[in-house]
């Protein structure tokens, strides 16, 4: 072999030796880039799934609260029902009493008021039926006042004393809605016991 010959040879094992440590270095960096790629998309996709399970736990919780207030309402409306039937019921009921009873509940209210002057005011069903000595027992009630004879049907039941331009509207409906509160909280005890 010719000395140009052997320089070409050793040239030419030179650049192998050369281009194989290159491929070397290059299978080793793409191996550590694949690594540190695979690496990081199993990272994004545990971030993934970790963000997604959050947020279905996030659904979740609010989708059961949301059902929960619903229930709550649900439950609260048909407290609120039942205890508008419960008033409506108390007052027809006081609306329909017995004579001797529907007075007796009218100088009931009247003590509430105290000593007052006036005059009282009825229905005309009530006039109709009043006791003889309704004035009387108004007065053992507090109440000193004579009874007007003329009718105002914008009660329904119960009575108004007037005294001038001041009125205590002691229908059973005003006294219900003044009371409501106490009336509604009665009423929720007994029909929710438990």
């Amino acid at each position: 072999m010719s000395s140009g010959e052997k320089i070409l040879s050793v040239i030419r094992m030179d650049s192998q030796e050369a281009i194989a440590q290159m491929q070397a270095e290059t299978d080793k960096k793409c191996e550590s880039i694949l690594r540190k790629a695979k690496d990081k998309a199993q990272e994004i996709n545990n971030n993934a799934q970790q963000k997604k399970a959050e947020q279905t736990a996030r659904l979740q919780k609010s989708h059961q609260s949301r059902r929960e207030l619903e229930k709550r309402n649900m439950i609260l409306k048909a407290k609120r029902t039942a205890i508008n039937e419960a008033v409506v019921s108390v007052l027809d009921y006081m609306e329909h009493l017995e004579s001797k009873e529907y007075f007796a509940l009218i100088y009931r209210l009247a003590a509430t008021l105290g000593a007052k002057e006036g005059v009282v005011l009825l229905n005309e069903k009530d006039l109709k039926r009043v006791p003889k000595d309704f004035i009387q027992q108004m007065a053992k009630s507090g109440i000193k006042a004579a009874l007007s004879p003329t009718p105002d049907n914008s009660i329904k039941s119960g009575f108004i004393l007037k005294n001038g331009d001041i009125e205590e509207n002691m229908s059973f409906a005003a006294v219900i809605a003044d009371r409501r509160e106490a009336v509604e909280d009665v009423i929720n005890r007994e029909l929710f016991k438990g």
